[in-house]
């Protein structure tokens, strides 16, 4: 493929860090996971960082801290995006809880805030807000309605690394923040995941649950609670310093690239949704969405046309309850999630990462006319 999600070229200074962990005898979770944590809390502020093995298991100890930080007991819920990779419903599951979803915004693709109120319950324990391609959600009304109920909120910024609302970065402003070092995103460890936040209990509890529920720093087998293996090793984290060191640069390309692929669309804005940015918030650029104003346009054949010239895409997730048979034994149905289910049917998306060149967007944008051209 010619446009791919995205790419891991390592250069010197990823080599230098992989050959000081193939010198040692240690690969598993040391020295270079210890400094990774580090470089990342400082790029963004968050005081406390666990590396984790991927963006998936960031979601899921998000998830299993619950237990502890608010007595949460197996089977309570959790409020979550009816469109999202999913992932998030997975570790909703997967940590023993049963997720509440939320319809999302079109334009957005992110939750739909103003309906998040009439899915809390007694048995609501958190919101995991997901800042989908990273554009960051709403989080002024989202926060409110957390205090007004006495929940916990994940961010799941796994798309979104950099991103701001408000001026400040995302993970700032729930409990605790997931993020992924997949391919795909801003840095890249091949693998890799990282929850920030900036409590300390929090912390502390995450730190127990990557590693089966043991007392932090205990040399026994002294397991308090439930956890699994979620550690993160240093080849992954030698791989992420590299790209720690580059990220300014990196968001700055991929931004750019955004952009330019905004501006070359402006005149196909009556037949999609692409992406948008508003004043209140710096968008980080994870990829290039596109959502059909029109059904009869066919988002399948948009894609098969792209693929067949060298323009890898990907479906808009679709809707977890509703589009997905991993999730049917909520015993949801087609025409609860109304927005989501039509993103699922209508949107699309291919990569806008930093080692695209103008040429390549240049042909990205030409194939996206052609397309149209000829299916209106």
């Amino acid at each position: 493929m010619r446009i791919e999600f995205g790419d891991l070229k390592l250069g010197e200074s990823a080599r230098r860090h992989i050959d000081d962990v193939l010198r040692t005898s240690w690969v598993s979770a040391g020295p270079k996971v210890a400094a990774f944590e580090e470089g990342w809390g400082k790029l963004f502020g968050y005081k406390h960082n666990v590396a984790m093995d991927n963006g998936t298991s960031a979601d899921m100890a998000c998830c299993m801290t619950l237990y502890d930080l608010v007595g949460a007991e197996r089977g309570d819920e959790i409020i979550a995006p009816a469109l999202a990779f999913a992932a998030v419903g997975n570790s909703i599951v997967a940590a023993g809880f049963r997720p509440s979803f939320v319809d999302v915004r079109k334009e957005t693709l992110n939750i739909d805030a103003t309906k998040i109120e009439e899915k809390i319950t007694h048995r609501t324990r958190a919101i995991i807000a997901v800042h989908t391609m990273g554009k960051p959600c709403a989080m002024d009304p989202i926060m409110e309605l957390a205090k007004k109920y006495g929940l916990k909120v994940i961010e799941d910024s796994c798309e979104a690394h950099g991103a701001k609302y408000n001026g400040k970065y995302v993970g700032h402003f729930g409990d605790m923040a997931a993020f992924s070092f997949y391919a795909a995103h801003l840095i890249c460890c091949g693998e890799g995941g990282m929850v920030s936040t900036n409590d300390s209990q929090v912390a502390e509890l995450l730190n127990s649950v990557r590693s089966h529920g043991r007392k932090p720093d205990s040399l026994y087998f002294d397991h308090l609670r439930f956890g699994l293996n979620f550690k993160m090793n240093d080849l992954e984290a030698a791989i992420g310093l590299s790209q720690i060191e580059q990220f300014r640069e990196i968001f700055d390309t991929r931004k750019k690239n955004l952009l330019y692929l905004m501006d070359r669309t402006l005149d196909l804005q009556d037949i999609a949704y692409f992406n948008t940015e508003s004043p209140n918030e710096e968008v980080t650029a994870h990829a290039f969405s596109v959502t059909l104003k029109d059904p009869k346009l066919d988002a399948q054949r948009l894609a098969e046309f792209l693929e067949s010239n060298d323009i890898k895409c990907k479906r808009n997730f679709g809707s977890m309850p509703t589009q997905h048979r991993a999730f049917e034994f909520l015993g949801h149905r087609l025409g609860e999630f109304p927005e989501a289910e039509y993103i699922g049917n209508n949107g699309i998306h291919f990569g806008c990462h930093q080692y695209l060149t103008k040429d390549d967007l240049d042909f990205v944008s030409d194939k996206l006319h052609e397309y149209f051209a000829t299916a209106r």
